[in-house]
């Protein structure tokens, strides 16, 4: 397995996690199964292909260049890294802690992110797309992400 399918994998498997954690949280059923698969694996692929970007566009238009990247910890789980301009590495989250800083509050499931993501859990395909990409542009989930980049502009250790 090449170093993206390894980290592809991992971020599918921190999916996974979300996905059993929404069965216990959404009104769902054994038969919304795969749909809960479906919202939990889009959000952690999504979530953060869209974070490493948005970091660096941030921390560069905010005068404090940072360069992000996927990589696997020693277990083999998913983590953010940010990379200063001169190569020193500035912080490190677990995308299992990503998640959580950017759907959840005080460990349950923001009420807005939660509404879109119970809508997406009924309905045909299409309707659950469209619920994902509510709940990826929804004001708290951007506003969680700013404060995680403005987190780590102004820091210089890591996190774990």
């Amino acid at each position: 397995m090449s170093e993206t399918e390894a980290e592809t994998q991992a971020q599918m498997d921190e999916g996974d996690r979300l996905a059993r954690h929404l069965a216990q949280t959404l009104d769902a059923t054994l038969h919304d199964q795969p749909r809960l698969i479906f919202l939990g694996r889009s959000l952690a692929l999504n979530l953060v292909r869209a974070f490493l970007p948005t970091v660096e566009h941030v921390s560069q238009r905010g005068g404090t260049p940072l360069h992000a990247l996927l990589d696997l910890d020693e277990r083999g789980r998913a983590v953010v890294q940010t990379v200063t301009a001169d190569g020193e590495l500035n912080a490190v989250l677990p995308v299992d802690d990503l998640l959580r800083d950017l759907l959840f509050v005080r460990g349950v499931l923001n009420p807005v992110v939660r509404g879109h993501l119970q809508d997406g859990v009924s309905g045909d395909e299409h309707h659950a797309t469209r619920a994902l990409v509510a709940c990826l542009k929804s004001r708290p989930v951007l506003d969680a992400m700013g404060r995680q980049i403005g987190v780590w502009m102004g820091k210089r250790s890591l996190r774990r």
